[in-house]
């Protein structure tokens, strides 16, 4: 059996630390304001993109990973003697998974990439890719770790509260939320992740606060259902938000590992600072 390769993209807003320690690879999305195209985490960091954002008063653009860009991602560790498992933004969300599913056509090796569709965004692809990583150090070949993580895709749990609408509203990628554009201006709409899209789960008004409320009542709720390896709380700008959510997991429940996220350019383009969310993994009933 070939040694296993795991892969994912940019998107899945994975700390750097995480990828270096537990030997995962990303592949960049892109990010472009006009003519000025940047790679995802390697030529903008987030914090650059929000001045460029105040600079040029003017919200960027995203940019799927090309099939070319995949099969020089890809060749590097097959040449290697690695197969292949490649987690990365769902297929609903971002053209990347289908440069992924061409570029592995083009290299007419089906029996050493497998790819996984992860049905998710920002963290909530995190979540498999470490999934993947321990089934990996488990043994286990690349075909048999893609066909445990499409059983686990449909029981991730990803939503966020957002704090500002101009984001999102002028990527247009939430249904619904174009509904919520020109009223109050107090609604911290929670977005959630369904059937891999992303839908304005409820809308509540008033201060943050009530929205990571909300999140964390969801979290609780089902308890006794969690997967505890892994807990996510990832944010951009929003690093008071993020203490308070990650105190009361500790204090209700008892994961493994509880992981503060930040959100990379292509997600922080398209939420905008202030945003948060809570990303877990619940076990079938």
């Amino acid at each position: 059996m070939n040694k296993v390769k795991i892969l994912t993209d940019s998107t899945s807003d994975l700390p750097k630390e995480l990828l270096i320690d537990n030997n995962i690879d990303s592949i960049p999305l892109y990010v472009r304001f006009d003519h000025e195209i940047y790679k995802d985490g390697i030529d903008l960091t987030t914090d650059e993109l929000y001045e460029k954002v105040r600079e040029k008063n003017k919200l960027p653009q995203t940019s799927a990973v090309s099939p070319g860009d995949f099969i020089t991602f890809f060749e590097k560790y097959l040449n290697k003697g690695f197969d292949i498992v490649y987690i990365g933004i769902g297929s609903k969300l971002s053209a990347t998974h289908r440069s992924a599913e061409l570029a592995k056509d083009d290299i007419n090796m089906p029996d050493r990439i497998f790819l996984v569709d992860s049905m998710n965004l920002s963290s909530g692809i995190a979540l498999l890719v470490l999934k993947a990583k321990d089934l990996r150090n488990q043994g286990l070949s690349a075909q048999k770790i893609k066909e445990e993580l499409d059983q686990i895709v449909p029981y991730v749990r990803s939503q966020f509260a957002i704090s500002t609408l101009d984001y999102l509203h002028k990527g247009g990628r939430a249904s619904g939320l174009a509904k919520l554009v020109g009223t109050m201006l107090s609604i911290k709409p929670i977005i959630k992740v369904n059937q891999g899209k992303l839908d304005v789960y409820k809308k509540p008004k008033g201060k943050m606060s009530r929205a990571l409320d909300i999140m964390l009542e969801d979290y609780f709720q089902v308890k006794d259902q969690l997967d505890l390896d892994y807990v996510f709380v990832t944010h951009t700008l929003a690093n008071r938000q993020a203490i308070y959510m990650i105190d009361q997991i500790k204090k209700h429940t008892r994961p493994k590992q509880i992981i503060e996220g930040h959100a990379g350019c292509v997600i922080a383009s398209h939420c905008g600072a202030g945003t948060i969310g809570i990303l877990y993994i619940v076990k079938p009933s």
